[in-house]
């Protein structure tokens, strides 16, 4: 089968926890970790069990991570930047709490 003229702008780079992740234009945070093999970045609040992508579409918030000092971002519905600044949330993804 052969792709119509299919061509992604160039690619990019975003952090995960400080190590540079590749990512091409319209992927969502959760895709651009997913293909460069993580699977987990978020835990729990209370056990600090491990959580990544489970839904995809935004309804279950398993794939919270914090991005460029905003926690709480749903990763399968936010768009990767080029230097977007992505961490592991753990717990409520406030220091303060």
């Amino acid at each position: 089968m052969e792709l119509v003229r299919a061509a992604p702008g160039p690619a990019f780079t975003l952090t995960f926890d400080g190590r540079d992740i590749p990512a091409l234009p319209g992927q969502t945070v959760a895709a651009a970790l997913w293909s460069a093999g993580a699977t987990s970045w978020r835990s729990t609040r209370e056990s600090a069990r491990p959580r990544g992508l489970f839904c995809g579409i935004g309804v279950c918030f398993d794939c919270l991570v914090t991005v460029n000092d905003r926690p709480n971002q749903r990763a399968c519905l936010v768009a990767a930047e080029p230097g977007d600044a992505v961490r592991t949330q753990e717990g409520t993804g406030h220091d303060d709490r």
